[in-house]
């Protein structure tokens, strides 16, 4: 049995897939987080928007997220610290020149109608 993207010790069929295909929630913000990383594994853009809150998701490009997530070889996922509605992670990549790169982030999520978004995050030196 292969981990999930994410990390979690269970496939991609059992654990983020069935979020990105919509037939369960996420159960804590943390959960929401790992299925957007692996959404960006699978370059999956309707779901990194759409499970991005309504207030922040007006500035997203579709083009601009795909371009993102296919330009880059994701390599990993590391939970530094996760609460209720916060979770710091580093998603570690390899970019497109073959150098190896760490996105750093707090995220702020909110539960709203049984459903958890990524509201906005802060970025490597702005952490702490």
């Amino acid at each position: 049995m292969k981990n999930c993207f994410c990390g979690a010790a269970e496939p991609y069929s059992k654990c983020c897939a069935p979020l990105h295909k919509g037939t369960i929630p996420a159960t804590s913000a943390e959960k929401l987080m790992r299925s957007r990383y692996s959404a960006y594994v699978v370059s999956d853009i309707p779901y990194l928007i759409a499970s991005t809150h309504i207030s922040t998701r007006s500035g997203l490009s579709p083009k601009e997220i795909e371009l993102w997530a296919k330009s880059n070889q994701w390599k990993g996922l590391e939970i530094v610290h996760a609460d209720y509605a916060t979770v710091e992670f580093k998603a570690m990549y390899r970019d497109r020149s073959g150098k190896m790169q760490v996105h750093h982030e707090k995220s702020t999520f909110i539960h709203e109608d049984g459903h958890w978004f990524y509201v906005d995050g802060i970025f490597d030196a702005d952490i702490n």
